[in-house]
């Protein structure tokens, strides 16, 4: 599809090993063995089947006790990325090129979409990231103690910890690469745009986690039940209005920093800290309550993210590792390969926060009985 292969696309499909006037169909199938290096299959695998799963078991859930919440998760963080995404692919078919430049490509996977442009694993890691995220401060009791927003809110500091472990390594081992000379990039953290850092990693789950717990969470922790219909358009919305957020929830920094790329950083900086001591201040008092044996709200346990979450943290710190002497050779920034590194420190606390957060699940009461309805817990509560 030569037609939209924009010059800036084909510069950096080159960087990445591959050619945009050659990138496939609709759909494509590749050797796994011939892609830019082992990386890619291994992080393909990962999280493709850590998605698949999470599907599975919120079906499961569903049918057994009668619980959507995770399955409209699942499919409203899906709709979302059929939302947000084919724009930025291919702004000119949009007409949106004038104002948005392309602002980064993938590289090509095993399985794609849309002329190289979608990888089936990016199809997945938002469904799954923010399972993990929405389920761990589920767990915490935090929504159902302190609300939709607060809750929401949390959820946005959990999936910033989990993702920007992926985000900080992705551009050293090619699995895409920025156009850091794009505007809406800027400013840079290192490998990362910030606006990345805080909008995709903070903010959007933020925004879907508050539409899924408002428009069905807190209705199926009351014990009402949905059709499928109901649970179809709630969906739809959920998907339409967490894009909507992520368009509103920046504007601070968008609207303030126009003229100045110093200014749009501090606040993207200010969004981020109060996300972050929210999160910090409202999962510690969550979790030293249910240690300390006062349940305030009935017992909910996840297992599929518990189990999961330590898999991907465990697979991630085996990709850094790998990554490691390369990073430390890098020169300014760039490796001897011409790949960005990202910033290891920040990357060593979302480590930490992650691994603290499945800790947090795993060391206060489980719930007795999976098998519970949701329904019949709260009526219980």
């Amino acid at each position: 599809m030569t037609d939209l292969c924009s010059p800036t696309f084909a510069e950096l499909a080159a960087s990445l090993g591959f050619s945009c006037q050659e990138a496939g169909g609709l759909v494509e199938v590749r050797d796994p063995s011939a892609l830019e290096n082992w990386t890619l299959p291994v992080l393909e695998v990962t999280i493709v089947l850590g998605a698949v799963l999470a599907l599975v078991l919120a079906v499961v859930r569903l049918r057994r006790h009668g619980d959507p919440t995770t399955l409209v998760l699942w499919f409203g963080a899906t709709a979302y990325l059929f939302v947000i995404e084919p724009p930025l692919y291919f702004p000119a078919a949009f007409g949106i090129e004038e104002h948005v430049d392309t602002m980064f490509a993938h590289n090509v996977f095993t399985v794609e979409f849309l002329w190289g442009r979608l990888p089936l694993y990016i199809v997945a890691i938002y469904p799954l990231m923010a399972t993990l995220a929405f389920e761990i401060v589920r767990m915490l009791g935090v929504f159902r103690r302190y609300g939709v927003l607060v809750g929401a809110v949390c959820a946005g500091f959990v999936h910033h910890a989990f993702y920007e472990i992926f985000d900080h390594l992705g551009p050293q081992l090619r699995w895409w690469h920025w156009a850091g000379t794009n505007p809406v990039n800027q400013p840079m953290f290192d490998a990362v745009p910030l606006p990345s850092v805080v909008v995709f990693a903070a903010l959007w789950p933020m925004s879907l986690a508050l539409c899924v717990q408002f428009f069905v969470g807190r209705h199926v922790d009351r014990g009402r039940h949905f059709s499928g219909l109901e649970l179809v358009w709630r969906t739809v919305v959920i998907g339409l209005l967490a894009s909507l957020g992520t368009f509103v929830l920046p504007l601070p920094a968008t609207v303030s920093g126009m003229g100045s790329t110093t200014v749009r950083a501090v606040v993207y900086a200010v969004e981020l800290v109060v996300v972050t001591v929210v999160g910090v201040v409202v999962l510690v008092r969550r979790w030293v309550r249910l240690r300390r044996g006062e349940p305030d709200v009935p017992p909910y346990t996840n297992r599929f993210v518990q189990v999961y979450g330590v898999v991907y943290l465990v697979v991630m710190a085996f990709l850094w590792v790998t990554a490691l002497p390369e990073f430390f050779r890098a020169v300014d920034g760039v490796t001897s390969t011409g790949d960005p590194v990202g910033n290891l420190w920040y990357t060593l606390a979302c480590f930490v926060v992650a691994a603290l957060c499945v800790a947090g699940t795993l060391t206060v009461p489980q719930a007795t009985s999976d098998t519970t309805p949701v329904h019949a817990r709260a009526h219980a509560a």
